[in-house]
């Protein structure tokens, strides 16, 4: 083949077949396609698109790159979530032991945050010795110990689908809805699942900031789901507010403290309930999403989730004490408030805004390379629909960057707008596809 010519094929908006695409990521993958052809090849699927059979063989060639991991020895279903990211969106840490502590297996491999969008394995990585970094012998050891197992990409799995998304990272080349389904389909196969549950956000902090735009990669997502005869349930769920109150590495692992507590309520509980519900309906723990939740509910006011949560912590080499004794956690040098400027109703939250202010105080990276603080983050309290008061504290802030205090504050109010009109609450879950 001649990859030129597939490269023109594309650019001038024709189909290829499973063996051309093959033949590109193969090759790609191992050195003999240089990143300048590589690049415009993506840049053709940018503009062009592919159909359903194309994004279906494209993301086999990505999943096949690399293994496929066996967890047959392990007995029940294998369920896992995927959610395509916002603010203050830590289900991964509350959902998991849930659904362990209901029978269900969930072998979870996450990724890192980049940009106003947190990653799992930073919050994860705030408890101290809490290990992601484990090879494919401690992954099935821990998943068969106790259900779970929160981790990183391995080196094992979906090689390709990492080449690829660097590339597509400094191609401007990331919103494209086939090489998105080919990215997150690919390592969620290979984790030898059978089922899977999608959270597609959408909103001014997701990635997808139009309703139709989730839409479409909810149904790019299950389609690909159902071409590999895997189980499929894909809520698209808002992101125009931060999810809970906490945002920042630590604060949100002590939010989800909270939460397995049973202290908590709030959007957070209701996404995180209504997704563990789901996840021990296709595990067949639950006859339907709904009964699947009310276990979730019983699961957490037992304690059980909890010390689910403590086994997994333990097993990965976390410092429990951490978990059971929160308060001890190291403190940001400097804490802050942000008080209201005015009285009236929150209209609007610019959920970026917010995540990059985040960011800023050092809960983010810009490029992969930087240092994350994982003390440092804000505590958001407004919801859109509530009122509040001039005068009144409306977030928390925490950093051990003095200098980028004030920048921050100002980020944070410009990205609130209020009215003088009572305004409506948002729905949470837009959509439910049960395919």
């Amino acid at each position: 083949m001649n990859t030129v010519e597939l490269i023109r094929k594309k650019r001038d908006g024709k189909s290829l077949t499973d063996e051309e695409i093959k033949y590109l990521v193969s090759n790609f993958t191992k050195g003999k396609i240089p990143n300048y052809q590589f690049s415009s090849f993506l840049m053709a699927v940018y503009l062009k698109g592919m159909n359903k059979k194309e994004t279906a063989w494209l993301t086999n060639a990505m999943l096949f790159s690399g293994s496929v991991i066996n967890l047959d020895s392990i007995k029940g279903k294998k369920i896992d979530k995927h959610s395509t990211g916002g603010v203050g969106d830590k289900t991964s840490l509350i959902l998991t032991p849930i659904v362990a502590a209901a029978g269900v297996n969930v072998p979870m491999i996450s990724g890192r945050g980049l940009g106003h969008s947190g990653g799992t394995l930073d919050k994860l990585e705030a408890i101290p010795g809490f290990q992601t970094n484990v090879t494919l012998k401690q992954y099935k050891s821990i998943i068969q110990k106790c259900g779970a197992v929160l981790a990183g990409q391995t080196k094992e799995v979906a090689p390709a689908d990492k080449l690829i998304y660097s590339l597509r990272d400094v191609t401007a080349t990331v919103e494209s809805i086939p090489l998105i389904t080919a990215s997150i389909m690919s390592k969620k196969l290979a984790e030898g699942i059978d089922g899977l549950v999608l959270d597609v956000k959408t909103g001014s902090g997701a990635f997808m900031k139009k309703y139709n735009d989730s839409l479409a990669l909810a149904d790019s997502l299950t389609d690909t789901a159902k071409a590999f005869n895997k189980k499929v349930i894909a809520f698209i769920t808002d992101m125009n507010q931060p999810l809970g109150n906490y945002i920042g590495n630590w604060l949100e692992v002590y939010e989800s403290i909270k939460v397995l507590q049973g202290e908590m309520l709030g959007d957070l509980v209701d996404l995180s309930l209504n997704l563990s519900g789901a996840m021990i309906y296709l595990g067949g723990k639950a006859l339907s999403i709904k009964e699947g939740t009310e276990i979730s509910k019983e699961i957490v006011a037992s304690g059980k989730a909890f010390d689910k949560f403590l086994e997994i912590v333990k097993l990965q080499g976390g410092d429990v004490s951490m978990i059971k004794h929160p308060e001890k956690y190291p403190k940001s040098k400097i804490h802050e408030s942000l008080i209201a400027d005015k009285t009236g109703y929150i209209k609007t939250i610019d959920n970026y805004e917010v995540g990059m202010a985040s960011l800023e105080l050092g809960a983010g990276r810009i490029t992969m390379e930087d240092k994350i603080d994982p003390k440092a983050g804000i505590i958001f309290y407004p919801k859109i629909g509530t009122k509040i008061k001039k005068g009144e504290v409306i977030a928390e802030l925490y950093t051990d960057e003095k200098e980028k205090i004030d920048s921050v504050k100002r980020k944070l109010l410009s990205a609130v707008t209020v009215s003088n009109q009572k305004t409506t609450s948002v729905k949470l879950i837009k959509t439910t596809m049960v395919v």
